[in-house]
């Protein structure tokens, strides 16, 4: 699985259109995704004390768009990018992503 912090508005927007682009799709080319062990990151330096977000679960297996596994940082550290819109039947769960009191995020349980 790989996950995808989203606010609830994108994802209810999506839904809406049948499908997810997120604003780094149309600027970077590419939907930014994470692994489980690597989404607390990026969630803590980028969305620190969001109190409207969900972690989109995602089956590569159902993606209909290119998963490029890559650098973005130059430290050698390979994060899962989609190159195309979200086909949203890859969307395997959508898991409420509060913050903790202190304003970081912990992971939540992904499992069904």
């Amino acid at each position: 699985m790989i996950l995808h912090i989203a606010s609830r508005e994108e994802w209810a927007a999506a839904r809406a259109l049948g499908e997810y682009r997120a604003g780094s799709l149309a600027g970077e080319g590419f939907i930014h995704c994470s692994t489980p062990s690597q989404v607390l990151g990026p969630a803590d330096a980028l969305f620190r004390g969001r109190t409207d977000l969900v972690l989109l679960v995602i089956d590569p297996a159902r993606l209909r768009v290119p998963l490029v596994y890559e650098d973005s940082h130059g430290n050698g550290v390979l994060f899962p990018h989609l190159y195309g819109p979200l086909n949203l039947d890859a969307v395997t769960r959508v898991v409420p992503f509060p913050p903790g009191p202190d304003g970081r995020f912990a992971l939540p349980a992904l499992d069904e």
